[in-house]
């Protein structure tokens, strides 16, 4: 495996360390054009246990790399946050689930619209999922 150097010096930009599991949970993660469950990670680095996946998708999220999304599924799906060569994190951005495919997108140019809060209210974090057809299946 060639490791690449993008993604080792963003992981070390970040403070994580640049283990082989976590750049390959890395690549999958960028080489996607969806969020993913954990499961889907799962199946596509069969030979990495399940608790290693998991911890390395917590301290993606816990350094902001990632973020989850739960679009309905049962179970949360993880993409990179913003444009990791720019280091720009940009979580306010809506997700597009498609209801036969099952494939979760992250649409990075439409941002979640600004609800007004009544008093007292104080907003933590912003979870906008779209539902319908992706693309390709809208033309089947």
């Amino acid at each position: 495996m060639t490791n690449s150097p993008i993604n080792v010096s963003l992981l070390e930009s970040l403070g994580i360390r640049p283990t082989s599991s976590r750049l390959l949970i890395l690549r999958q993660l960028t080489g996607s054009d969806e969020a993913l469950s954990m499961a889907d990670i799962e199946r596509l680095l069969p030979t990495m246990d399940k608790s290693t996946i998991s911890r390395t998708l917590s301290l993606f999220l816990l350094h902001r790399l990632v973020h989850a999304v739960d679009d309905g599924s049962g179970s949360l799906k993880y993409a990179l946050s913003g444009n990791t060569d720019e280091e720009s994190f940009d979580e306010e951005h809506t997700h597009f689930a498609c209801e036969r495919c099952h494939r979760t997108f992250c649409l990075k140019q439409v941002h979640v619209p600004i609800v007004p809060l009544p008093n007292g209210f104080q907003l933590h974090s912003i979870s906008y999922v779209l539902k319908g057809l992706c693309p390709e299946c809208a033309e089947k």
